[in-house]
């Protein structure tokens, strides 16, 4: 008998595939399952051969077809009160509780219980099963996929469905992300010589309220894209650490920031604009003091944003199959943003919430895991 979405999500939960972690044991498990039901697998590693990137395939390459794409990484556990154990499947009042439930080992899970039926579904054009690692750290993992999709494949697939979680409402869009460090280097000095001593705390502080000040600028000013809540590019310090004691000017300050940009900005313009007021505004006094390079910043992740055209065919199709009258926007990142860069037309549709990932007792409803898997079957019967 073959395995159902429920049985799935109980073996793919008891992987602890935290981002820290390996995913190997998932890949392998889902490899297996899908080659037994006659699927070609590729995989992608990352450098140390530790996680690695599934995409399999149902049907012939040289026709256009669809992706189904889900990230197996998950979010840590640490220092959150559960009351059930988190890599474990527990059922309780129509939910099933685990880390990963929502996010997204549900839509794989749903996914995955398909494979008996994907070499039928494919006699009309191909599917392709794309299982990333690294999503939750950057939507690291999936670009190494892609490029060995778009080199591998004759041609692009015609369209993709992301699974995150949406209350399998479908999603034409998000928000970019880009993190930024900034390093303020300083110069040292006795707390009472102030006058020689260049604060790299103080710098950073200044550099900070200036980008506070672009933030307010672009929450009154725009531009703005009302698909979104809030409707306009966000940006903010999240992380700060510097000074070695309060009687020692601090030589080093480190800080982090981000913006999530709407389709209308380019996030490296709004960091070119804070490099350039450090550079006029605070590096020429830090320079005279002895400092010779005061500031350097580094792009730590960078996912752009998903912008799929309403009238596009996937976008009707999805509506079509889960009965929406339109499509919204997600508050939050996914893959979809790097699927549509290389040309393959992309919605977000999956089981779930996103209120209900990341948090303690994570959970999935039955009656969502019944929507996706009839959602599946309507889509791939098409």
């Amino acid at each position: 008998m073959p395995l159902t979405t429920a049985q799935i999500l109980e073996n793919l939960v008891a992987f602890d595939t935290t981002s820290r972690n390996a995913n190997l044991d998932l890949i392998a498990y889902a490899m297996a399952l899908l080659e037994h039901n006659g699927a070609t697998c590729r995989l992608t590693y990352d450098d140390t051969k530790s996680k690695a990137n599934l995409l399999a395939t149902f049907g012939d390459v040289s026709v256009p077809g669809i992706v189904l794409s889900g990230h197996t990484d998950v979010v840590p556990v640490d220092g959150q009160d559960w009351t059930t154990e988190p890599f474990f499947l527990t059922e309780r009042d129509g939910k099933y509780y685990g880390r990963g439930t929502c996010d997204m080992k549900g839509f794989i899970a749903s996914v995955l219980a398909q494979a008996p039926n994907m070499q039928r579904y494919a006699e009309k054009r191909p599917v392709h099963i794309a299982l990333s690692y690294d999503e939750e750290v950057g939507c690291i993992g999936v670009q190494r996929l892609l490029a060995d999709l778009t080199e591998q494949l004759p041609v692009l697939p015609a369209a993709c469905i992301v699974g995150e979680p949406t209350g399998m409402k479908p999603m034409a869009g998000h928000k970019g992300i880009m993190d930024v460090c900034c390093h303020v280097h300083g110069k040292a000095a006795h707390s009472s010589m102030t006058h020689v001593g260049v604060s790299a705390i103080e710098n950073a502080a200044k550099l900070i309220a200036f980008l506070h000040q672009m933030a307010e600028r672009m929450a009154t000013e725009g531009p703005f894209d009302h698909n979104y809540d809030p409707p306009y590019t966000t940006m903010h310090a999240g992380m700060i650490q510097g000074g070695t004691a309060p009687n020692i000017i601090a030589q080093s300050c480190k800080f982090m920031f981000e913006f999530r940009p709407v389709a209308a900005v380019d996030p490296r313009a709004l960091l070119e604009e804070i490099k350039a007021y450090a550079e006029a505004e605070l590096a020429p006094k830090m320079r005279q003091r002895g400092v010779e390079a005061p500031f350097s910043f580094d792009v730590e992740c960078e996912v752009p944003g998903m912008d799929t055209p309403t009238d596009s065919e996937i976008v009707r199709v999805v509506c079509q199959l889960t009965g929406a009258n339109g499509v919204a926007h997600a508050s939050f990142a996914t893959e979809g943003g790097r699927f549509q860069k290389v040309g393959i037309p992309t919605v977000i549709c999956g089981p779930g919430h996103i209120e209900q990932a990341h948090k303690p007792d994570e959970f999935v409803s039955k009656a969502q895991l019944v929507a996706c898997d009839d959602f599946l079957k309507r889509l791939l019967t098409m």
